[in-house]
């Protein structure tokens, strides 16, 4: 057991404390590094927005790259899609990502920062690579047009999620979940499993 463990077993309330100050260091730093960029974005200043000294956001994640790491790790969670009915792919997907944007939080902080930076950028294409395209291998009828069907789908959602938790365009906020659902899951469900397109 770390010291950290044995000390968190030790004093539960030690242990909260610890949690939420964590949380509030990786919420400040996803609000300033989606403001100012990752160059400007200081320790200093997510610590003032965290309400905090400089000092605790070293203890918990060593330097400014480990905080970013930290910032902008998210995990999708995807679900099972062997156990997904092959026409229902596109509405579980749907379902799936509205969970995600609509908890708020890691997700959408992360789309702001991958907009204004290219280590952003960088962190959202490996989500993409690590959780996205394997659903794309997996569902597709031809396996090595699983990045471009998947690439495709990214376009769909990430859009949406740009126009409605982001930008905050009024007609994208005012629809409802199943709206969305009825307008993105065909397209989507096509994108992964539909024949490859006929070139004339």
């Amino acid at each position: 057991m770390t010291e950290t463990a044995a000390e968190g077993a030790a004093n539960p309330q030690g242990a909260r404390r610890s949690d939420a100050t964590r949380a509030g260091i990786l919420a400040a730093a996803r609000e300033r590094f989606a403001a100012d960029g990752y160059e400007r974005a200081t320790i200093r200043a997510i610590a003032k927005d965290a309400r905090i000294d400089p000092s605790m956001v070293m203890r918990y994640y060593g330097n400014k790259e480990g905080l970013f790491a930290a910032a902008t790790s998210a995990d999708l969670r995807m679900p099972d899609f062997a156990r997904v009915p092959r026409e229902d792919v596109g509405r579980v997907l749907v379902g799936h990502f509205l969970d995600l944007w609509e908890d708020g939080g890691t997700l959408t902080a992360l789309l702001r920062v991958g907009i204004t930076n290219q280590a952003g950028a960088e962190r959202m294409q490996d989500i993409f690579r690590e959780q996205l395209l394997p659903v794309a291998r997996e569902v597709c009828p031809d396996p090595e047009q699983a990045p471009t069907r998947a690439a495709l789908c990214a376009a769909q959602v990430l859009g949406l999620a740009l126009t409605r938790y982001v930008l905050r365009f009024p007609p994208s906020t005012a629809l409802t979940r199943q709206e969305i659902t009825d307008w993105l899951a065909p397209t989507i469900q096509r994108y992964l499993t539909a024949e490859r397109p006929e070139h004339g």
